[in-house]
């Protein structure tokens, strides 16, 4: 049938985005239904509205921006489906294209929702950000910028370890101006995806149409700007967008896992303005603070949350939020599909720690202890720059057996691993992938890593 298959293909899609946990928890019990080519409307079927309301309010970006990719169109609409409905109609194979003829080069056309918003995800704002001792300076200067964009804290440099808020904060702020200012140009932008855009541009010399883009908006959010360490000519051309829109008053905000004079690879000039406004650091939450966190987002999935569990599930999840959201999202998947409670006890058997428990998925810090345990290296090296032979070998293989045994997004293994891009990962993958088909010798070696892997969670 073509509709599952292009499902299919979006689903490893999705895998490889927002990673392999959230795929199995939320997009697997969903399915496509029916396509309707004339009003451009995919129709998906959940299993419960609890699943439907989830994926709405959290992925149904990605949905329109990947089935127009695979569908061949734009401005593609998601309808779900109402759950007594079981007839699955089913478009002619002449009317939908199958997604094995687009160039494996071809740029993913975008819908028409996220290019008319500036990639602004609606669903961010600061009454659903959780305020601590650990985020209050950034939240406070983010509030201040929307009252006053382009006047004051200009730029604001957030920073701190990845799941910690700061892309939470960005998108707030834009949905905040946009409600503020009807007419202010908003653009939000990853520096990897601006990196790509700036390659396109000079590919296809279309460098001033690139140029006028940026330098006409009112208000530009560049999350993740380490991205663009070691990458000289995109620096040079970003340094001019900096200098264009700070001189015209327009409003810029940056994010990054490090203090700005930290980034390695950035032009010292580049790093002077980065720092010319405020830097306002988030920090790893309180217990307190993730409880209260934990409660907000219960509440907005109009599911009840005793402090019972809330305390039990913040003190399990200790590393960011997005971990900790990634819990309770668990939690209160498994609690509606199997139509139970969400009691301590439940909780506590879906948060168990061994591999089987837990989705089969390991921890990236215990994936990273058992490899070392196998080379001489630790993990600041692996973090680090150096690209000698050996050394990037071993890199390649971490991000091979976090992908594989970690079930993580191509994007958090790059952060996880000192900041690297997608692309880096995945082509890493893709190496050690063929090795293992090629060449007994490692796939003896990362079985035996493998075991040493195990080991530890058996400890």
């Amino acid at each position: 049938m073509i509709v599952q298959e292009i499902w299919d293909q979006f689903l490893h899609i999705a895998k490889e985005e927002a990673g392999s946990r959230v795929v199995e928890t939320w997009f697997k019990a969903v399915s496509l239904v029916k396509w309707d080519p004339a009003k451009r409307i995919a129709y998906l079927q959940a299993p419960n509205k609890f699943v439907k309301d989830w994926i709405t309010r959290n992925y149904l970006e990605l949905i329109q921006l990947h089935l127009g990719r695979l569908l061949h169109t734009t401005g593609v609409t998601v309808s779900f489906a109402a759950e007594s409905v079981h007839e699955k109609k089913v478009v002619s194979e002449s009317t939908v294209v199958p997604a094995t003829t687009v160039p494996s080069r071809s740029v993913p056309i975008r819908s028409s929702l996220v290019h008319a918003n500036g990639h602004i995800n609606r669903s961010y704002s600061f009454e659903t950000f959780v305020v601590g001792p650990n985020n209050s300076l950034a939240y406070a200067a983010a509030q201040a910028v929307t009252e006053r964009p382009g006047r004051v804290y200009n730029p604001l440099f957030l920073y701190g370890g990845s799941g910690l808020g700061k892309t939470h904060l960005m998108h707030a702020m834009g949905n905040e101006i946009k409600g503020r200012h009807k007419k202010a140009s908003v653009l939000y932008q990853t520096a990897d995806r601006f990196v790509n855009e700036f390659i396109s541009a000079i590919r296809f010399d279309k460098i001033h149409k690139f140029q006028a883009k940026y330098k006409n908006v009112d208000v530009l959010l560049i999350d993740d700007i380490q991205f663009i360490s070691n990458k000289d000519q995109t620096q040079e051309a970003f340094f001019h967008i900096f200098n264009t829109l700070y001189e015209g008053h327009k409003q810029i905000v940056f994010s990054s896992d490090t203090f700005p004079q930290n980034i390695e690879g950035i032009a010292d000039r580049l790093k002077s303005r980065l720092a010319w406004g405020l830097v306002a650091d988030l920090r790893v939450p309180t217990l307190e603070t993730k409880i209260a966190i934990l409660k907000k987002k219960a509440h907005i999935g109009n599911e009840p949350l005793s402090d019972e569990v809330a305390h039990f599930i913040a003190n399990r999840v200790m590393a960011n939020i997005r971990e900790l959201e990634g819990a309770l999202i668990r939690v209160m998947a498994f609690a509606s599909l199997t139509q139970q409670k969400v009691t301590l006890e439940l909780a506590e058997k879906v948060l168990a720690d061994n591999r089987k428990k837990n989705n089969g998925y390991l921890d990236s810090n215990t994936v990273l202890k058992g490899l070392l345990k196998c080379y001489p290296y630790t993990f600041d090296q692996l973090k680090s720059k150096q690209r000698n032979k050996e050394i990037s070998f071993v890199r390649q293989v971490a991000m091979f057996l976090i992908k594989e045994l970690a079930g993580k997004s191509l994007r958090d293994i790059g952060e996880f691993l000192g900041g690297r891009n997608h692309a880096t990962v995945m082509y890493a993958i893709d190496k050690i992938e063929q090795l293992m088909e090629t060449d007994p010798e490692v796939r003896k070696r990362i079985k035996y890593i493998e075991r040493e892997i195990h080991k530890l969670t058996s400890q």
